[in-house]
């Protein structure tokens, strides 16, 4: 069997794998624009340009690849029908691109996901098989379900066409930075299983060599962090308790760990008040809606923007799926840092 050690050294994504899955979505995706607000800017002390993937079909950057995975997929066997396991957002975009291909499609999702993501889950036409959490086995699941009817297993994030399709959205940062003649210094981005931020990762600074490319994680959630320090794939803490729902995964992924380590500077560990606080900022000067794992990259640069000071920075909000009791909670609390 082959070992984690082993696949790191296979080939990866490159930059034409990005770029194939950037034409492949082009009139299925959303081009989510830069948005910037000026009295943010002020406030920050530098210049913050936000990839507001929360636009995104299915309110989150999973979209894109999944319908990268699924189109590429049906191509070389068109009977194929797919399970997926998500606490969410992998869930919707799965299940939406499968909707639009015409794939028979179930998803595995934990029993204490937010309701409005089991609901849109089935309102794409999927599936829906629940589990718990702390004591049921996901991958176990999707296995059995798979042999059982013949199924692609569609992961979330360890798979390379998943990678090359949430890679558009670093081209598409670094395409729109460069067409408005703007030179972003860092990109910031929230990571769970290192899907997204591998793939932006790559697109950047095949783009962009000289930016710099962070992310966020959870407080006791930090297995990225604490995986680049050791140099291992280490696994997050489930008896931690977190806001941050959309971005709980075991461990980094083996082919996204080799892109972060080659490609990613560092990472920050946030709280759930700077999740928070984060998301009020995006709605106030934004008017977008960001949910809480969505929000993580922009609560790292709160956090870190003494040290950003006069940079630009480009930010990923990944999405928007939040709950609506929680974000009006958020709204009512306000942001604990605030213009002076």
């Amino acid at each position: 069997m082959e070992t984690a050690e082993q696949a790191l050294h296979k080939p990866q994504i490159d930059l034409a794998m990005v770029e194939e899955a950037d034409g492949r979505i082009k009139g299925q995706a959303i081009r989510t624009p830069l948005l910037e607000a000026p009295l943010l800017n002020e406030f920050l002390g530098l210049r913050v340009l936000f990839k507001p993937e929360c636009l995104q079909k299915t309110g989150s950057f999973k979209f894109r690849g999944a319908y990268t995975k699924l189109s590429r997929l049906i191509e070389a066997e068109p009977e194929k029908s797919v399970v997926a396991f998500s606490s969410g957002n992998h869930a919707q975009g799965v299940a939406h691109a499968a909707q639009l291909l015409g794939v028979p499609c179930t998803i595995i999702m934990p029993e204490d996901a937010p309701a409005i993501k089991l609901a849109n889950t089935r309102a794409y036409g999927a599936k829906v098989v629940t589990y718990d959490r702390l004591t049921g086995d996901r991958e176990a699941i999707a296995e059995q379900i798979a042999a059982e009817t013949n199924a692609e297993i569609i992961r979330p994030f360890d798979d390379l066409d998943i990678m090359s399709g949430q890679g558009t959205a670093g081209l598409e940062i670094a395409k729109d930075a460069t067409d408005a003649g703007i030179r972003i210094d860092h990109v910031f981005c929230p990571a769970g299983g290192g899907g997204l931020l591998s793939g932006i990762a790559l697109a950047v600074k095949f783009c962009m060599p000289d930016t710099s490319i962070w992310f966020a994680e959870p407080a006791g959630f930090d297995d990225i962090i604490r995986s680049l320090e050791t140099g291992t794939r280490q696994e997050a803490d489930f008896l931690t308790k977190t806001i941050c729902d959309a971005l709980l995964t075991k461990s980094v992924g083996v082919h996204p760990f080799g892109i972060i380590q080659k490609y990613v500077s560092g990472g920050y560990a946030i709280s759930d008040d700077e999740a928070l606080s984060a998301m009020f900022l995006a709605f106030h000067h934004l008017k977008v809606v960001v949910e809480p794992g969505g929000a993580a990259g922009f609560a790292a640069l709160l956090q870190q923007r003494e040290r950003f000071s006069g940079d630009t920075v480009a930010v990923v909000l990944s999405g928007g799926n939040v709950d609506p009791k929680m974000f009006a909670e958020c709204l009512a609390r306000g942001p604990d840092v605030s213009p002076s």
